[in-house]
């Protein structure tokens, strides 16, 4: 019988980094069930952390006392009953300054201390007009006279808080008897161009994605895991678990988010200025900030040297100075100050 040959069709081979048909098919829809999983787990966290925080809301006892004032109420934290009055400002984005300052607050025995809560922070208003300096300045003034505290007073500002003790010891130099400074930040943004625009009219910046992970629940787990808690061990528990909560509820809010937007704008209308020649001025500066900002001390004893009687003292620790270093902070504004302050 003759050989029959049959010939069969070889089968595509598919070309490197391609995937057949049904095996693409098989991957997408992995894929689709993954990102649905994911949806339903970002729907959940969000049900979950909007249910919680309505909870909050409606249960937690607010610290400190809330202000009224014609832009809105504000919140603050007010301790002692003797001796100097010191103003304290807090650092950008920081969720509950009334329980952040409390270790240092808690070590300034002999003082009358005020922390005063900006829009954007702790229990105060969070849908305000723009967070210009400006603003932030005349509400500080504001909340200040409602209380009846109309100078002399100490400001002492953390971090960005620097902006706000330069601006404010230049427009009320007479309610200003010293400024303390905690790390705080140079403005080194230039000057605007001669005929630009002043942006201080501007509405407030939208936040959709700056509030989304608070939205979401995502702030709100990494603070319950710890993520954002303080070092140190100055706090108490109840302190920490309110400052978790109010990190969740801040976070990325209007005020926070236009003040954040403002940063270039607001350092810009410092250039060139310094604080008043007889206007006694403290200043510490954390030791880390300096390991990771080579200009950081040089910028600071730029900006004290036509000031008459300074101090700039570098201390172990973090940028936020008062959870760690509260004893030697409240050590150095005494032997600074003296007992004629304020």
């Amino acid at each position: 019988m003759p050989l029959r040959f049959f010939s069969r069709r070889p089968r595509s081979v598919p070309e490197p980094g391609q995937l057949r048909p049904k095996r693409r098919r098989r991957v997408l829809r992995v894929i689709a069930r993954v990102a649905l999983v994911l949806l339903g787990l970002v729907l959940v966290s969000t049900a979950a952390n909007l249910i919680l925080e309505g909870v909050e809301r409606a249960n937690a006892t607010p610290y400190g006392e809330r202000v009224r004032i014609e832009q809105g109420t504000i919140n603050v934290s007010r301790a002692g009953d003797t001796g100097p009055t010191l103003v304290l400002l807090s650092g950008l984005g920081t969720p509950a300054p009334g329980l952040d300052f409390a270790p240092l607050v808690r070590e300034l025995d002999g003082y009358r201390t005020v922390v005063v809560e900006g829009f954007g922070y702790g229990y105060s208003d969070t849908d305000v007009r723009p967070r210009t300096l400006e603003n932030q300045s005349e509400e500080l003034h504001s909340v200040l006279s409602a209380l009846g505290i109309n100078g002399p007073y100490v400001l002492a500002g953390h971090s960005i808080g620097g902006f706000t003790t330069l601006y404010y010891a230049n427009k009320y130099p007479a309610e200003v008897s010293a400024v303390i400074g905690l790390d705080a930040t140079v403005p080194t943004a230039p000057a605007p161009p001669p005929g630009s625009a002043a942006p201080a009219d501007a509405p407030p910046s939208g936040n959709f994605w700056e509030r989304l992970a608070s939205t979401t629940g995502l702030v709100r787990w990494a603070a319950a895991l710890g993520l954002a808690d303080p070092e140190g061990s100055s706090y108490t528990q109840a302190e920490i678990e309110q400052m978790r909560m109010l990190a969740s509820w801040n976070f990325g809010n209007a005020a926070v988010t236009d003040e954040t937007n403002r940063i270039g704008e607001n350092a810009a209308k410092l250039h060139g200025l310094s604080y008043p020649s007889g206007l006694p001025v403290l200043q510490f500066l954390a030791q880390d900030t300096i390991d990771h900002r080579a200009d950081w001390l040089s910028l600071h004893e730029r900006q004290l040297e036509n000031v008459a009687r300074h101090q700039l003292v570098v201390l172990e620790g973090p940028h936020y100075l008062h959870w760690t270093e509260a004893k030697e902070l409240a050590d150095g504004i005494d032997a600074f100050l003296g007992a004629g302050a304020g």
